[in-house]
């Protein structure tokens, strides 16, 4: 048989959520695939053999949303910078939000991103496109042609759409060619410019709040629209227990509709912003201690199906100012596994779970053949040693942004081993 290109993984401990494999298993790749587990094929010789002894071997990591900042806004960070460091968090598809300058309205601006991503080499770059064009929020993007361009879904991104009649039609248009509508849920007229959660904290600190209805009312509007389109939405980085305990209703009735929840979600409060910390200054805001307990809930049971990093690097001047001038978002990439890891520790989830939530769960909702380890599957693989610990620290992070609430946080997990298709695209340096 042709050998170009063959790995053995072998003596690790084996955890696909796709086929309820959790077992100490031999893992063999040919030509970018999985050729089997257990015994290699027959005729098989490995070029390289990784030895993956008290180590995860899972699929690699599917991350539904990372800003990577190109084109448009390099000075904060790269494809290149972005998808090297998702590499060396086990990421092996990237999925980006379609508002970069110019905005991914149009087939070339998508072929154009996916040219910079297969350059750099680190990980897989799925593009969403745009659902209206500029992002203006009124004139319907070509969306089957962004589509056919690579585009795995359709989204506004932050900019909220024109009207209820313009979301109503654009779900029409995606339900028309299947595209999956990814929607963040708030209402900009009661989100009213705020930057936290409206709450004590807020009333205390001076600051202007976000309710948790701009969430809940934006929901209830997109579930109609979407239930009288018969179209697939995602809705993406749910903030509130409420907004879960909707989605738990609409997923009863039999609705096309999936939700992700952001990493840091799941671990920061309101009282995380006492400080006026700005790099905890995100939107949709961090809510409640009995909202991070409800999104947990959540997450356990299966009603979010997908953690993702809502990765969004900044330079150190856009966190330098006074709080509500400050720009809102976490620099995720670095700690998506390892936070993850610490929700194990923390009894939220089990292990296979845990990785089901970053492998399997975001592929189901992209419809995608990855974040799996069948035989003839993408070669995609992500190695990490479970019990290795590290400190975050700012000049450690890979990315190009900084800007982490969890400098100094003690975490469990690190990568040793990423593969994309077959090929090693990191290897961590001998500790």
């Amino acid at each position: 048989m042709n050998n170009s290109n063959t790995i053995s993984i072998l003596n690790g401990r084996l955890i696909d959520p796709a086929h309820g494999i959790d077992a100490t298993q031999d893992l063999h790749i040919g030509n970018g695939k999985v050729l089997s587990l257990g015994a290699p094929p027959e005729g098989f010789s490995a070029d390289t053999s990784i030895d993956a002894s008290d180590k995860i071997v899972c699929p690699g990591l599917i991350d539904l949303c990372a800003n990577l900042r190109q084109p448009g806004a390099e000075h904060k960070a790269t494809i290149a910078s972005e998808t090297a460091a998702a590499a060396a968090g086990g990421i092996t598809t990237l999925c980006c939000p379609p508002d970069t300058l110019p905005v991914i309205d149009t087939q070339a601006v998508a072929e154009q991103i996916q040219r910079l991503a297969r350059a750099a080499g680190h990980c897989r770059l799925l593009p969403q496109g745009a659902q209206t064009k500029g992002l203006e929020g009124s004139q319907l993007s070509e969306m089957a042609a962004l589509k056919r361009a690579g585009c795995c879904a359709v989204s506004n991104a932050y900019t909220p759409l024109l009207n209820t009649l313009v979301q109503r039609r654009a779900l029409e248009y995606a339900a028309t060619f299947n595209i999956l509508t990814i929607i963040r849920p708030q209402d900009e007229h009661l989100a009213n410019q705020g930057c936290v959660h409206e709450g004590k904290v807020a009333d205390r600190l001076g600051l202007p709040g976000i309710p948790e209805a701009a969430e809940t009312v934006a929901i209830a509007r997109d579930l109609a629209l979407a239930e009288h389109a018969k179209a697939r939405i995602h809705f993406h980085a749910i903030s509130s227990a409420r907004g879960s305990n909707m989605l738990a209703r609409a997923c009863f009735g039999k609705q096309q509709v999936s939700a992700d929840v952001a990493i840091h979600q799941l671990f920061l409060t309101e009282m995380d912003v006492e400080s006026f910390d700005s790099n905890a200054h995100v939107i949709p805001p961090l809510r409640t201690s009995g909202d991070r307990d409800g999104l947990r809930q959540a997450l356990a049971d299966n009603l979010l199906s997908a953690i993702c990093s809502d990765h969004q690097p900044h330079e150190p001047d856009a966190k330098a100012a006074p709080f509500p001038a400050t720009e809102p978002g976490i620099s995720g990439l670095d700690t998506l596994l390892s936070l993850t890891l610490k929700l194990v520790e923390e009894r939220v989830l089990d292990l296979p779970d845990a990785i089901a939530r970053l492998t399997s769960g975001p592929a189901k909702i992209l419809d995608l053949p990855f974040g799996q380890l069948a035989v003839g599957a993408s070669a995609d693989i992500c190695i990490f040693d479970p019990q290795q610990r590290w400190t975050v620290l700012s000049d450690q992070l890979l990315s190009q942004g900084k800007n982490s609430p969890f400098i100094g946080w003690d975490l469990p997990g690190r990568v040793s081993h990423t593969l994309l298709e077959g090929r090693i695209v990191y290897t961590a340096e001998p500790t």
